[in-house]
This record gives structure tokens, C-alpha cells and sequence, in this order.
């Protein structure tokens, strides 16, 4: 199975498309107020452009949250699956 990345990384006219859609998405207000309350995250917990830490949200709040390693943090929101 391909990742994500490496999809759009092989495939022009897709990874267009999600650029195009991405644009559009960040200009309207829920686009913003993510990025906006990221942003704010981010600076509180005195995380600069680079840092190996990404700014993790504490479950359920938009406000608070910890620095954590990039991983861990992105691989809390990757499908789980069950062995059945």
C-alpha cells in the first residue's frame, strides 16, 4: 500500500487537484480557525518553524495541548486496526 504522500508525490494531475482544493479549503473560515488555533498552540507552548516537536491537542480541546515528538503525534491519528 502506498502512503499518502508518496501517492501524490507520483501522481501530477491528482496532486494538482489537491492543491487547488487545499487552496480553497484554507481560505474559509474552518480552514482559518484551524490554522489560527494551531498557530496560537504552537507559539504558547514556544515551539519555532523546525522544531522536531509538533504541538499535540489534548483530547477533546482545541486550546491546550503539549509539545510531542512529530511520530507519535501523527501516528495517534493513523486507522487502527484490530486483529480479530
Amino acid at each position: 500500500m502506498v502512503s499518502t504522500a508518496e501517492y501524490y508525490r507520483q501522481n501530477e494531475p491528482a496532486r494538482k487537484r489537491r492543491i487547488t482544493q487545499q487552496k480553497k479549503y484554507q481560505k474559509t473560515a474552518k480552514g482559518r480557525g484551524i490554522k489560527l488555533r494551531a498557530n496560537k498552540l504552537r507559539a504558547k507552548l514556544g515551539l519555532n518553524v523546525g522544531d522536531p516537536r509538533d504541538a499535540a491537542h489534548y483530547a477533546g480541546s482545541k486550546t491546550k495541548g503539549r509539545p510531542q515528538a512529530r511520530s507519535t503525534n501523527r501516528a495517534s491519528r493513523s486507522l487502527k486496526i484490530r486483529n480479530t
